[in-house]
């Protein structure tokens, strides 16, 4: 069989209409297409207008390219155009048909030289050719392949000299599968929406019918669906008259409105299901064990070119099956991608965007690039330092972004001094670093600074944050809590592997006095929390949400969360004689319940297996996975914290959610990352070490003409304003005015304060985390009309200029206005003002011999300096 472009299922056929009519219609719908239109097929059916005219010249030109040339040709010397074709892909890449009415939807897709991929199922060439089995069993007709009796074949489609195949293997053809509430009804139920928290999902239902939230329970649904309102919501004698349906297409009145159309395949396969008596086949369904998305990737040009999406789900029995119309399909920014209910993307503008797929309890997704076509690109030419600036390059040119170009030496020093040690840079540095011609002097500094004490500061700091450090009343008194914060700066400052580190806390037992670490037994009990605190402070992994129901937009179920919970269910407390003493232990007995059916979970890794547990402390079973190389999530997790330290933001954002639909904005930088902290044997330092050599950290804050709108590829540096205890500590320094903190001595740093329930009124309006979560969010960082009414007229920045005195002392040392004003900028700024800045401020103090009040004005102005306050 040969078919020419055979089209995807039609968006408007009503079989296989989403049923979701809440939802927009896609620009580019049948009924915007005019009569007789040439292109026809999806072309013509998902773009109108403007869009749907490039789109034909993109397709017309690509038909007129010529075909690759073999090696050898004539004309094999010259370089190839970057929109050359160069690659012809079909998905899925291998099909199964595993009964009568099984099919699946095939796309084709092609690869430029340049990248840009291009959907050409409407324009390829298809054929079916058949290995083994009766010939005709096969039919490919638009776009939905077939077969009627098994056998093997091979499907292949051809475009501008290109070819690519895929297996077709189909077997059980002769066996009719009947309607499943677990494969059809309960997937339909989640597509329409029925089942959302905005619907019949919400913990009260909606209009007297209640299900559980996106089918976490569907025991519960189908008593509720068959056993409620008997003979109302599902009429068994007349299914037609079932509420069900008749709300589902609006034939009476509900909240929802319509859902679907009475000639789609949802109402016929509800319809059918009710006929057959409303079966619950919960306990012999095979379950789905994985679902893939294609293409698993898209670079697509910007301004209303389409690319369609199929999604396939393979379940337990072996057999797949194509679930495109029961997966409900997300864009993450559909500004640029926006995605039809039937899974074809719409690009608008220039962007990045994450298409998530989500059927059953998985959710899946694909990355998908909208870049320009019709703007020249010249890559800047530059030489890695790193594995970083070569991850971080591929996906710049990928995305036609030049970066900006290398800070100044002031801009490093001041910049890496303060995010590696939490200070500025002495004048001693200064001076040092700008007499140094050496071309090795940056990456001497930063080797400096990670043996300075405010490393061990900062990161001290950082761990008490995420490990919630603070007094706790009843529970966790001052001493155990200083002990606790005291242990974790020490082994940073000793470079002790945070591997050994975290073991360390997860396996803790003793006492809360001799070994520090049991304190994160003390600070949090309740073993669900300790279960959600571990995942996200370790794994990176949210887990709140399958508490009650299973992760909307994540693979984790409520079995997922009552098994990782049970890890924790055995943990033993004693008071110890001193009232602020505790011990903590492992009892041996203590189990996790689930809620739904009262069942023992046993402990399981997350997305692992149920480890062997009898005779040992389950925390320690644990411990040893979370920190082992397999775990995939422990040392990416850390890393990108690690390097969300230095940029402000994380290659997953936020550092502590990571999952399929908020995916790292660059994968092999994010998992690369992870490799290197598990072969340095998560040694701190030296992966440190590589991100602040790295170009991409090194960056100027000026952008070009190419990377002014990007926020998430690390193509230029970004100002970030600097973290609460940092900026007091830095104010201090600048000022020689040390703050008195509480429960330390004058002179010491708001970085050493132990308890997160201490703190004064700047530290707590510059947004310093109170450790109540263990959100990275606690730590606020965005600047706030509080923050600066209180630099303005509060006392800590006036009041440090005054009682450090840096002006009157060196006045009083014979220094010339000129000579102070120098010393004023490189304390706070960490250069010498600019010509045009020194002749201002210079008129403006006057012509005074001493004129220490003018020249405080200007030294808290500085001060008061966006420059000053963020790190640039």
């Amino acid at each position: 069989m040969n078919a020419r472009n055979p089209r995807a299922m039609p968006s408007n056929d009503p079989r296989f209409t989403n049923p979701s009519s809440a939802e927009p219609r896609p620009s580019g719908s049948d009924q915007a297409v005019a009569p007789g239109c040439r292109t026809g097929g999806l072309l013509g059916r998902f773009l109108t207008g403007a869009a749907r005219t490039k789109a034909i010249g993109v397709f017309i030109t690509l038909l007129m390219l010529p075909a690759p040339v073999a090696d050898g040709a004539e004309n094999a010397a010259e370089e190839p155009s970057s929109t050359r074709l160069v690659e012809l892909a079909i998905y899925p890449p291998v099909i199964e048909l595993n009964h009568a009415d099984d099919y699946q939807t095939l796309i084709a897709v092609a690869k430029q030289a340049d990248g840009l991929t291009i959907d050409v199922t409407e324009l390829a060439s298809w054929r079916v050719g058949v290995e083994h089995g009766d010939a005709a069993a096969f039919t490919l007709e638009e776009g939905v392949l077939r077969a009627s009796a098994d056998g093997l074949a091979r499907v292949g489609a051809e475009f501008a000299g290109l070819r690519a195949e895929a297996d077709v293997h189909a077997s059980n053809l002769a066996t009719q599968k009947p309607v499943s509430y677990t494969h059809d009804v309960q997937p339909i139920l989640a597509v329409a929406g029925c089942n959302s928290g905005g619907c019949h999902g919400s913990s009260r239902g909606k209009d007297g019918f209640r299900l559980s939230l996106f089918g976490f329970d569907p025991v519960s649904d189908h008593h509720r669906l068959t056993r409620e309102m008997v003979n109302r919501r599902v009429n068994l004698a007349l299914p037609e008259e079932s509420l069900l349906l008749l709300k589902s297409i609006a034939a009476v009145t509900h909240t929802g409105g319509k859902r679907f159309e009475a000639e789609s395949v949802y109402y016929e396969k509800l319809r059918d299901w009710i006929a057959a008596g409303a079966p619950n086949d919960l306990e012999g369904a095979p379950s789905v064990e994985a679902v893939s998305l294609y293409p698993p990737a898209a670079a697509i040009g910007a301004g209303g070119q389409s690319q369609r999406f199929v999604t396939v789900a393979e379940y337990s029995d072996g057999s797949t099956r194509d679930v495109t119309h029961l997966t409900v399909f997300q864009s993450s920014n559909t500004a640029s991608a926006a995605i039809t209910p039937r899974g074809v993307v719409t690009s608008d503008r220039r962007g990045e965007s994450f298409v998530t797929a989500r059927f059953d309890t998985h959710t899946v997704g694909s990355q998908v690039l909208v870049l320009p076509t019709d703007e020249p690109f010249e890559p800047t030419e530059e030489a890695a330092v790193n594995y970083v600036d070569e991850l971080v390059g591929d996906k710049l040119r990928t995305l036609r972004i030049n970066p900006s170009p290398l800070c100044t030496d002031e801009e490093f020093l001041r910049r890496v001094t303060i995010d590696i040690a939490g200070r500025l840079p002495t004048l001693e540095e200064i001076a040092a670093f700008g007499e140094d011609a050496s071309p090795t002097k940056r990456a001497e500094r930063i080797d400096a600074l990670l043996d300075d004490p405010g490393f061990a500061r900062v990161w001290g700091l950082k761990w008490a944050e995420l490990l919630l450090v603070r007094t706790e009343v009843n529970r966790v008194e001052y001493k155990p809590m200083f002990l606790y914060s005291r242990w974790l700066t020490e082994q940073i400052a000793s470079g002790r592997p945070l591997d050994q580190m975290v073991r360390d806390v997860l396996a803790a037992s003793g006492s809360t006095f001799d070994t520090p670490p049991t304190n994160f037994y003390q600070i949090e009990r309740d073993q669900k929390k300790i279960a959600e605190n571990v995942a996200q402070t370790f794994l990176g992994i949210r887990m709140q949400c399958a508490q009650c129901h299973n992760h909307p937009f994540d693979r984790w179920t409520m079995d997922d969360y009552y098994s990782f919970t049970a890890f924790f269910s055995q943990i033993g407390r004693k008071a110890g004689e001193d009232y602020r003493e505790w011990y903590v232990s492992n009892r041996g007995a203590g189990e996790s319940k689930h809620p739904v059916g009262g069942r023992n979970m046993k402990p399981k890794f997350l997305g692992g297996e149920e480890p062997d547990t009898k005779g040992q402390d389950r925390r320690a079973v644990l411990a040893d996975w979370v920190v082992s190389p397999e775990n995939p999530y422990f040392a990416p997790s850390v890393a990108n914290r690690v390097w969300a330290q230095f940029f402000g933001q994380g290659i997953v954002e936020p550092v502590d959610d990571i999952r399929v639909s908020n995916p790292p904005s660059n994968p092999a930088l994010f998992d690369r990352l992870g490799e290197r902290l598990i072969a340095y044997d998560y040694d701190l330092r030296r992966l440190v070490a590589d991100i602040c050599n790295s170009n991409a950290y090194q960056r100027s804050c000026e952008p070009n003409d190419s990377n002014r709108g990007d926020t998430s590829n690390f193509a230029r540096a970004h100002a970030r304003r600097l973290p609460a205890e940092v900026l007091l500590d830095c104010l201090s320094q600048a000022t020689d005015a040390p703050e008195k903190l509480p429960n330390l001595p004058l002179g010491s740093y708001a970085t050493q304060i132990a308890d997160g329930r201490a703190g004064n009124y700047f530290l707590t309006t510059f947004g310093r985390s109170k450790r109540e979560t263990v959100c990275a969010c606690e730590a606020k960082g965005d600047p706030t009309l509080s923050q600066a009414l209180h630099l303005l007229n509060g006392s800590t920045t006036q009041g440090k200029v005054g009682r450090g005195k840096v002006v009157k002392r060196l006045l009083d040392e014979d220094k010339s206005p000129t000579e102070v004003l120098d010393q004023i900028y490189l304390r706070s700024l960490s250069r010498r003002p600019t010509e045009q800045e020194r002749t201002e401020l210079l008129a403006a103090a006057g012509d005074k011999k001493k004129p220490v009040q003018e020249l405080n004005d200007i030294f808290w102005a500085v001060l008061n300096s966006r420059e000053f306050l963020f790190n640039h």
